[in-house]
């Protein structure tokens, strides 16, 4: 680790996507930051992992507003214009059932008149469908106009604001009552008489989720990462921050918020065994938000009120997650660049959710027809995927102990083995015959997994939910009941994925920037608002020069051939004049 400095203008507690991105933001206006994470590597759900010369995401289905004109396109071009630039999607996302098989592009009138073709009787409700999708669609592209937090704004600006967010929603109303099973069997009604067209959704839990998607293929706004993975974005922010003779800590685990007069002075932290502590004027939280306000606080700091609230937020679930090496390439056994959606029509709406995988829905990706860079020469990779619950057969037939660690004995090893078979099982039976002869091998992770690398509770991908209750709770927020402790990571917002975190990130620093840089909080807003270009805020005195000298890493697979190359190929000797090879 990097000798520390005492004192910090901001400490932000976890290297993820959030934290990383604030910590980039205040180091390029001309903080001093320090950033503290708990495992070896940066990223957080991003951080990946490789085995062999496989590299394999751990969380990534699909990008949003990563694309050339997307929010995080422009916050990213802010640091540096060289950071890893996302893949749009042609081919989008695939329904596979027993009984269809449906694919959904980045051109959703193709699927809407083979759905004609095979249903004409529902024509017009198929057409109504597609419609308001194609309404939410460019409803969901104009969130790049709400971006900021009501927290960062004016009085006139929250104003404005409330009538972008309006403009948003407005095209969701009709549509959001439609959950549960009653309710999303009477919204598809509204559209589709033939049962067969409600199987296509047989695994939605609101009608809702059943338009984002094909919204979302109309907005031509569905990225897949970077090449070399997602990986990278954390591995470029971390260049940024370092440039800026700032910190990034790994093997930090953060024990304790100092607190003096219910303010943040700093950290207490363990590295190595050795409890240290730094000092700050600030203090960003980009962690498990549970684990800050019950373990990291005094226990009188936060009102037992918002405790309680947040204990009974509703979260997104965990997952299973099997990362599957092949012996060939993921197209010999049919697969493409889309996000194949496997939920079996003849179960019941309740056997979709229960996280059995019998029955549980699946997700499927095959990282390496996006990027050849993933693999050895010759071989594919697939990621299976599938919600999860902690509490499924008695945490994973595990047991806590007095930390509140899940302790991983035989039981649950054998447990994780016999879910991945089934998993498998059933996407070699539905998706690709003869799948198992072609496994190198495989890697599975689930909810305690989860936990244990992320700290987030039940091992939740994302944390709150968007709706109504958590709204009405309040659970998203910034500033916490500690005077320069603010949020940073994705409880700070409803939802998530890398955009949410990336959000919250940008909105902490701009906090921080309101107090400390004025001029360098003014311009970023204009930015982020489209009020003012890039050129205009890189031009700003407020915010410092950066030489866009980022080299993203050989992944393994290219070190390995690389090295083939030099084997086949050694390059020959220099021959000066007057000499022959052998140098004389």
């Amino acid at each position: 680790m990097k000798k520390l400095e005492t004192h910090y203008d901001v400490v932000i507690i976890g290297a993820g996507i959030g934290g990383l991105t604030a910590a980039a933001l205040l180091s390029k206006s001309g903080l001093s930051v320090c950033v503290l994470e708990k495992e070896p590597h940066v990223g957080g759900y991003l951080a990946g992992f490789r085995r062999k010369d496989f590299i394999f995401d751990t969380a990534i289905h699909w990008l949003n507003q990563y694309g050339p004109d997307g929010m995080l396109t422009r916050l990213f071009d802010v640091l540096g214009n060289d950071h890893p630039r996302a893949i749009t999607l042609q081919r989008t996302r695939r329904y596979k059932g027993s009984s269809y098989n449906y694919l959904l592009t980045n051109n959703p009138n193709e699927l809407r008149d083979q759905l004609i073709k095979e249903f004409p009787a529902d024509k017009n409700g198929i057409e109504q469908f597609f419609l308001k999708a194609q309404k939410i669609g460019n409803s969901l592209n104009s969130l790049n106009q709400i971006f900021r937090s009501e927290e960062t704004m004016s009085f006139s600006e929250k104003l404005q604001n409330k009538l972008k967010v309006l403009k948003v929603i407005l095209p969701f109303i009709p549509f959001i009552s439609y959950s549960g099973e009653k309710g999303l069997n009477k919204g598809l009604k509204r559209f589709f008489k033939d049962e067969k067209l409600h199987n296509i959704f047989a695994s939605e839990t609101e009608l809702i989720g059943c338009m984002v998607p094909v919204g979302w293929s109309y907005a031509n706004d569905f990225q897949c990462p970077p090449k070399g993975g997602g990986q990278v974005i954390p591995q470029w922010l971390r260049h940024v921050v370092e440039f800026y003779n700032n910190v990034v800590c790994t093997q930090c685990s953060v024990k304790e918020i100092i607190v003096n007069e219910n303010t943040a002075k700093g950290v207490s932290f363990v590295y190595k065994g050795k409890l240290q502590q730094l000092k700050s004027k600030y203090v960003i939280a980009a962690c498990d938000i549970e684990t800050l306000y019950e373990k990291m606080l005094p226990a009188d700091a936060v009102p037992e009120k918002l405790k309680k609230k947040l204990q009974q937020a509703e979260l997104y679930t965990s997952s299973v997650t099997i990362s599957i090496a092949l012996d060939c390439s993921a197209e010999e056994l049919g697969f493409g660049e889309e996000m194949i959606h496997v939920a079996d029509e003849r179960q019941s709406y309740s056997s979709h959710h229960t996280g059995d995988p019998a029955t549980t829905e699946i997700s499927i990706l095959a990282p390496s027809v996006r990027d050849k860079s993933m693999v050895p020469e010759g071989h594919g990779s697939l990621t299976l995927f599938m919600p999860a619950l902690m509490d499924y057969s008695n945490n994973w037939c595990t047991m806590q102990d007095d930390q509140g660690s899940y302790i991983r004995g035989e039981a649950y090893k054998t447990l994780k083995k016999e879910t991945a078979e089934i998993i498998i099982g059933r996407v070699e039976a539905l998706v690709a015959p003869g799948l198992r002869s072609h496994i190198l091998f495989y890697e599975v992770a689930t909810p305690v997994t989860h936990y244990r690398y992320t700290g987030n509770k039940n091992g939740t991908m994302m944390g709150a939910k968007p709706g109504r209750k958590n709204m009405q709770s309040k659970i998203a927020h910034y500033q916490t009941p500690v005077k320069n402790l603010l949020l940073g990571g994705h409880w700070a917002e409803l939802g998530g994925g890398v955009p949410i975190a990336a959000k919250a990130g940008t909105n902490a620093s701009l906090l921080i920037l309101k107090k400390e840089n004025k001029p360098a909080f003014t311009a970023l807003c204009r930015y982020i608002d489209g009020k003012i270009t890039l050129q205009d805020l890189l031009a700003n005195a407020s915010f410092k020069p950066y030489d866009n000298s980022w080299v993203q890493p050989l992944t393994p697979a290219q070190k390995r051939a690389a090295r083939e190359a030099a084997v086949l190929y050694p390059v020959p000797p220099v021959v000066e004049e007057g000499q022959d090879a052998a140098g004389e």
